[in-house]
């Protein structure tokens, strides 16, 4: 790299050298030329060519004195140049030194890589020498590895009928233990089986106790059931000749009013009507038959919820545990007691404070398609015969 730039510095100076040399002949060829060419141009008089020949005498001296500034210039790059070229000298000389140290070291290495060379042969001529004693190893170890075979087949034998002996006592021990398992499950079954008949036959007890309850219960009922009956029918009975006497006292009102009227008719038509006010008006009549009526339905109610409250209690008791019918249960027990509400409010009278607290509409059912106390009770009372 440095060699290739001091030549191309000298390269450089030559050039500059050069070009130093050849400029003045080719700047008087210049002017010869431009004289020449100005001559032939246009004549020109003594004065005129004095005076351009001054002019060309001062451009040359101009000329001259630029071109010995820029000689100048040459000279002092040309000296850094030579002071450069001789520090470049300078360090090839250091780096020539350099090489022919490296080179010496180079020498030394290949005489070290000589030695290391016949080191190397030495080795191989060892590791033949132990390639054939280890060949004759191999074979030594070749015979062992037949006898060892051998002997492994041996012990292969010996271990295969140990593993025979091994797995017939360890079927004779789980033989052993199903036996033992068997035995424990047995005995776990017959406790088991004694435990459970012990239980049966208490719930066997238990059962004919409550068996015994139940028909007892059942006696009791039955009695109960035929007395109820037997008041039910009695009551059926009181309430027919009520309600037949109450269709005789409506007729006798009927005739009665009936004869109001003509009296009625027969004093208005006599001009009496002090004497048609002093008559006991048809209104205070038919109040009083509808206050029977009320009696005679409030009656019937009662029977009549009666008789389904004892039902009802009855089928509770019977199925206690049935619990497949558990809607119409609720259904029953929801009707019985709009019932009694409607009939406490109907027994009251106008009066009643539960008239105020029920709805005045029909049934209204809510989200569950279920009608409320409420509205049932206000179904009931406005409509008792339903």
């Amino acid at each position: 790299m440095i060699e290739y730039a001091l030549l191309f510095g000298l390269g450089f100076l030559t050039a500059a050298f050069l070009v130093f040399l050849v400029s003045p002949a080719v700047h008087r060829r210049i002017v010869w030329y431009t004289e020449n060419r100005l001559k032939a141009t246009m004549p020109l008089s003594p004065q005129e060519v004095r005076a351009q020949k001054d002019m060309v005498r001062a451009l040359y001296a101009a000329e001259n004195a630029r071109t010995a500034q820029d000689l100048h210039r040459e000279r002092e790059k040309s000296l850094s140049l030579q002071l450069r070229h001789d520090a470049l000298a300078v360090d090839a000389g250091r780096l020539a030194s350099e090489v022919n140290e490296a080179r010496a070291q180079i020498g030394e290495m290949q005489v070290e890589a000589a030695e290391q060379r016949s080191h190397l042969r030495r080795d191989e001529n060892y590791i033949s020498q132990l390639k054939t004693s280890l060949h004759i190893a191999e074979q030594a170890g070749s015979n062992k590895d037949s006898e060892l075979e051998t002997l492994r087949a041996r012990l292969s034998k010996i271990t295969e009928q140990a593993n025979n002996l091994k797995i017939d006592l360890a079927a004779r021990e789980t033989e052993a233990e199903n036996l033992k398992f068997r035995t424990n499950a047995l005995r776990d079954e017959r406790d088991t089986m004694r435990q459970d008949v012990t239980v049966l036959q208490k719930r066997a007890k238990d059962a004919e106790q409550k068996l015994s309850q139940q028909q007892h219960m059942v006696i009791r009922l039955e009695d109960k059931a035929a007395r109820e009956a037997a008041s039910a029918a009695d009551k059926e009975a009181l309430l027919g000749r009520r309600q037949q006497e109450i269709a005789k006292l409506k007729d006798q009102l009927k005739a009665a009013n009936a004869e109001l009227r003509k009296v009625a008719k027969v004093l208005r038509d006599a001009g009496l009507s002090k004497a048609i006010a002093d008559l006991p008006a048809e209104a205070t009549s038919e109040a009083e038959a509808s206050e029977l009526d009320l009696a005679a339905i409030t009656a019937q109610m009662s029977d009549n919820v009666r008789r389904r409250s004892a039902a009802l209690a009855d089928h509770l008791q019977k199925a206690r545990n049935n619990t497949g019918r558990d809607g119409a249960l609720r259904e029953e027990i929801t009707s019985i007691a709009a019932n009694m509400v409607a009939l406490t409010a109907l027994k009251e009278g106008p009066s009643s404070p539960i008239l105020s607290l029920l709805p005045d509409g029909g049934e209204k059912k809510g989200a569950n398609d279920r009608v409320n106390l409420a509205d049932r009770a206000a179904v009931i009372i406005a409509d008792p015969q339903r």
